[in-house]
């Protein structure tokens, strides 16, 4: 069976260009790999980016929005799976279980509700995926400074930085998860 791959982005395209063109990137080589992209199944910003460059590429696409949202992030109703939930807890778990590892490419407070929710998962024991952040240009340096001053003032043990990764292309991200 082939991989799944939950990807966590921005619904706005932010503003250097490269976010996006790594958004498309990550997309055409989650196809080529065969893998599956599970995402947020907006058609804009990061998130629309990677799934039609998926797509475009053959890639099977699964995407999870709830009703809430359909109209705001222009839910993408040409996907090969297109599951509409009644809320934003549901949605991240219907994400994270049609998936076998995670990729976190730069977005807002709803990206990084979604990184610390499967980190602090993976720091309980409930999951082993890999957790990968697309780190476009040092876009989460600051987050990663952030977890390394929470592990240096006692809040977290050290092996909490051991629970994800970071890779500064798609490329790379992509051999993180292989």
């Amino acid at each position: 069976m082939s991989k799944s791959v939950c990807v966590f982005c921005g619904s706005r395209p932010g503003t250097d260009p490269a976010y996006e063109a790594d958004a498309t990137a990550l997309g055409e080589g989650l196809a080529r790999q065969g893998w599956r992209l599970v995402y947020g199944a907006g058609d804009v910003g990061l998130m629309g980016a990677v799934a039609r460059a998926a797509q475009a590429a053959g890639g099977d696409t699964f995407g999870v929005i709830p009703t809430h949202l359909l109209d705001l992030e222009v839910g993408k109703r040409d996907l090969s799976r297109l599951v509409v939930t009644e809320n934003m807890h549901e949605r991240k778990k219907v994400m994270f279980m049609n998936s076998d590892a995670i990729a976190v490419l730069p977005g807002g407070a709803g990206s990084l509700d979604e990184f610390f929710e499967v980190l602090t998962w993976a720091q309980l024991g409930l999951h082993a995926r890999p957790i990968v952040l697309l780190n476009t240009r040092g876009y989460w340096d600051p987050l990663i400074a952030l977890v390394d001053h929470i592990v240096a003032q006692g809040f977290a043990d050290a092996s909490l930085r051991d629970l994800f990764d970071s890779a500064d292309t798609p490329e790379a991200l992509l051999e993180r998860l292989g």
